[in-house]
Protein backbone atom coordinates (compact mmCIF):
# COMPACT_ATOMS: atom_id res chain seq x y z
CA UNK A 1 0.00 0.00 0.00
CA UNK A 2 3.04 2.26 -0.07
CA UNK A 3 2.45 5.29 -2.34
CA UNK A 4 -1.13 4.21 -3.10
CA UNK A 5 -3.83 6.81 -3.43
CA UNK A 6 -7.17 6.93 -1.64
CA UNK A 7 -9.81 5.96 -4.21
CA UNK A 8 -12.96 6.79 -2.24
CA UNK A 9 -13.81 9.21 0.55
CA UNK A 10 -17.52 9.96 0.62
CA UNK A 11 -18.54 10.46 4.26
CA UNK A 12 -19.51 6.78 4.59
CA UNK A 13 -16.10 5.14 4.04
CA UNK A 14 -12.49 5.89 3.10
CA UNK A 15 -11.31 3.20 0.68
CA UNK A 16 -8.00 2.25 -0.91
CA UNK A 17 -6.13 -0.76 -2.26
CA UNK A 18 -7.00 -0.70 -5.97
CA UNK A 19 -3.72 -0.52 -7.90
CA UNK A 20 -3.58 1.32 -11.21
CA UNK A 21 -4.57 -0.69 -14.31
CA UNK A 22 -7.51 -2.80 -15.47
CA UNK A 23 -7.40 -5.17 -12.53
CA UNK A 24 -9.58 -4.32 -9.55
CA UNK A 25 -7.09 -5.51 -6.97
CA UNK A 26 -3.69 -7.03 -6.45
CA UNK A 27 -2.45 -9.12 -9.37
CA UNK A 28 -0.48 -12.15 -8.29
CA UNK A 29 -0.01 -15.83 -8.88
CA UNK A 30 -3.24 -17.75 -8.22
CA UNK A 31 -3.15 -20.82 -6.00
CA UNK A 32 -5.62 -23.36 -4.66
CA UNK A 33 -6.70 -20.97 -1.91
CA UNK A 34 -6.49 -17.77 -3.94
CA UNK A 35 -8.53 -17.55 -7.16
CA UNK A 36 -7.78 -15.66 -10.35
CA UNK A 37 -9.99 -12.70 -11.28
CA UNK A 38 -10.92 -11.41 -14.72
CA UNK A 39 -7.63 -9.52 -15.09
CA UNK A 40 -5.49 -11.81 -12.94
CA UNK A 41 -6.56 -10.33 -9.61
CA UNK A 42 -5.99 -12.29 -6.45
CA UNK A 43 -9.48 -13.15 -5.19
CA UNK A 44 -10.02 -13.96 -1.54
CA UNK A 45 -13.10 -15.88 -0.36
CA UNK A 46 -15.52 -14.08 1.94
CA UNK A 47 -14.95 -15.06 5.59
CA UNK A 48 -17.61 -14.42 8.24
CA UNK A 49 -17.29 -15.39 11.91
CA UNK A 50 -20.55 -15.32 13.89
CA UNK A 51 -20.52 -14.92 17.67
CA UNK A 52 -20.88 -18.29 19.39
CA UNK A 53 -19.57 -20.31 16.42
CA UNK A 54 -16.38 -22.36 16.76
CA UNK A 55 -14.95 -20.91 13.55
CA UNK A 56 -15.78 -18.83 10.49
CA UNK A 57 -17.68 -19.89 7.39
CA UNK A 58 -16.53 -19.02 3.90
CA UNK A 59 -17.83 -18.05 0.46
CA UNK A 60 -21.33 -16.94 1.48
CA UNK A 61 -22.98 -14.08 3.34
CA UNK A 62 -24.77 -14.36 6.64
CA UNK A 63 -28.10 -14.11 4.75
CA UNK A 64 -27.05 -16.88 2.34
CA UNK A 65 -26.54 -19.04 5.43
CA UNK A 66 -30.04 -18.19 6.73
CA UNK A 67 -28.60 -16.39 9.76
CA UNK A 68 -29.44 -12.75 9.05
CA UNK A 69 -29.46 -10.54 12.12
CA UNK A 70 -26.90 -12.56 14.08
CA UNK A 71 -23.89 -10.66 15.37
CA UNK A 72 -20.41 -11.24 14.00
CA UNK A 73 -17.30 -11.55 16.19
CA UNK A 74 -15.97 -8.25 14.77
CA UNK A 75 -19.04 -6.13 13.96
CA UNK A 76 -19.10 -2.87 12.01
CA UNK A 77 -20.24 -1.13 15.16
CA UNK A 78 -17.96 1.86 15.44
CA UNK A 79 -16.27 4.68 13.61
CA UNK A 80 -12.95 3.47 12.18
CA UNK A 81 -13.96 -0.18 11.73
CA UNK A 82 -11.82 -1.68 8.94
CA UNK A 83 -13.45 -3.89 6.33
CA UNK A 84 -12.51 -5.86 3.25
CA UNK A 85 -14.04 -4.41 0.09
CA UNK A 86 -15.60 -6.65 -2.56
CA UNK A 87 -18.21 -6.54 -5.31
CA UNK A 88 -21.68 -6.25 -3.81
CA UNK A 89 -23.14 -9.43 -5.31
CA UNK A 90 -20.02 -11.61 -5.51
CA UNK A 91 -18.90 -12.78 -2.05
CA UNK A 92 -15.54 -14.16 -3.24
CA UNK A 93 -14.39 -11.01 -5.05
CA UNK A 94 -12.25 -9.46 -2.31
CA UNK A 95 -8.68 -8.70 -3.32
CA UNK A 96 -6.53 -5.90 -1.96
CA UNK A 97 -9.13 -3.17 -1.40
CA UNK A 98 -10.23 -2.26 2.10
CA UNK A 99 -12.10 0.55 3.81
CA UNK A 100 -12.50 2.40 7.08
CA UNK A 101 -16.06 3.06 8.21
CA UNK A 102 -16.76 6.76 8.84
CA UNK A 103 -19.79 6.59 11.07
CA UNK A 104 -20.58 5.36 14.54
CA UNK A 105 -23.51 2.99 14.45
CA UNK A 106 -24.72 3.43 18.04
CA UNK A 107 -28.31 3.18 16.83
CA UNK A 108 -27.63 0.08 14.73
CA UNK A 109 -26.54 -2.82 16.94
CA UNK A 110 -24.22 -5.58 15.73
CA UNK A 111 -25.95 -7.87 13.25
CA UNK A 112 -28.58 -5.29 12.36
CA UNK A 113 -26.64 -3.00 10.02
CA UNK A 114 -26.05 -3.36 6.27
CA UNK A 115 -22.41 -4.48 6.56
CA UNK A 116 -22.27 -7.17 9.28
CA UNK A 117 -22.18 -10.62 7.74
CA UNK A 118 -21.93 -9.25 4.21
CA UNK A 119 -18.41 -7.82 4.40
CA UNK A 120 -15.66 -9.01 6.72
CA UNK A 121 -14.56 -6.61 9.44
CA UNK A 122 -10.96 -7.24 10.39
CA UNK A 123 -10.10 -4.55 12.89
CA UNK A 124 -10.60 -1.09 14.31
CA UNK A 125 -8.64 2.14 14.35
CA UNK A 126 -7.51 2.60 17.94
CA UNK A 127 -5.39 5.75 17.57
CA UNK A 128 -5.74 8.76 15.26
CA UNK A 129 -9.33 8.05 14.24
CA UNK A 130 -10.01 11.80 13.86
CA UNK A 131 -7.45 11.77 11.05
CA UNK A 132 -9.85 9.68 8.92
CA UNK A 133 -12.32 12.60 8.67
CA UNK A 134 -9.71 14.66 6.83
CA UNK A 135 -8.70 12.06 4.22
CA UNK A 136 -9.77 12.96 0.68
CA UNK A 137 -9.82 11.09 -2.62
CA UNK A 138 -6.40 11.36 -4.22
CA UNK A 139 -4.50 11.61 -0.92
CA UNK A 140 -1.47 9.32 -0.92
CA UNK A 141 -0.53 6.63 1.59
CA UNK A 142 3.19 7.26 1.92
CA UNK A 143 3.78 3.93 3.70
CA UNK A 144 1.83 1.31 5.59
CA UNK A 145 2.96 -1.49 7.85
CA UNK A 146 1.55 -3.85 10.45
CA UNK A 147 2.87 -2.72 13.81
CA UNK A 148 1.07 -5.22 16.02
CA UNK A 149 -0.78 -8.51 15.61
CA UNK A 150 1.12 -9.99 12.64
CA UNK A 151 1.61 -13.15 14.70
CA UNK A 152 -2.15 -13.77 14.40
CA UNK A 153 -2.09 -13.96 10.61
CA UNK A 154 -2.93 -17.43 9.37
CA UNK A 155 -1.40 -18.19 5.96
CA UNK A 156 -3.61 -20.18 3.57
CA UNK A 157 -2.65 -23.77 2.89
CA UNK A 158 -1.41 -24.24 -0.69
Amino acid sequence: YNNMDIQRSDGFVVQTGDPKGEAEGYVGTPSKSVGAGKYGERLIPLEIFVQGDKGPFYESTIEDEGRGGQATVLPFSSYGAMGWAREEYEPNSGSSQFFWLLFDSDLTPAGKNVLDGRYPCFGYVVEGADFLRDIKEGDIIVSAKVTEGAENLVQPKQ
